[in-house]
């Protein structure tokens, strides 16, 4: 029985880091596209159909098309 608790203690534990490492990975893509998107022209941005004001909400995924 203590097997199992200690077990899954370290579940939980390595959870919590695997957590924290997929958050930055997520705030690093997201600063990557903006940074990309922003170094597009405004034809460019046309081009695929955006705008200048769709750059936040498309980094963060709230913008889906």
């Amino acid at each position: 029985m203590a097997a199992i608790d200690f077990r899954t203690a370290s579940v939980k534990t390595s959870f919590s880091f695997i957590s924290m490492i997929a958050s930055v990975v997520s705030w690093n893509d997201a600063r990557m596209t903006r940074n990309s998107l922003s170094k597009l022209s405004e034809r460019e941005l046309d081009d695929i159909g955006l705008v200048r004001g769709d750059i936040e909400a498309i980094a963060s995924g709230a913008l889906i098309r």
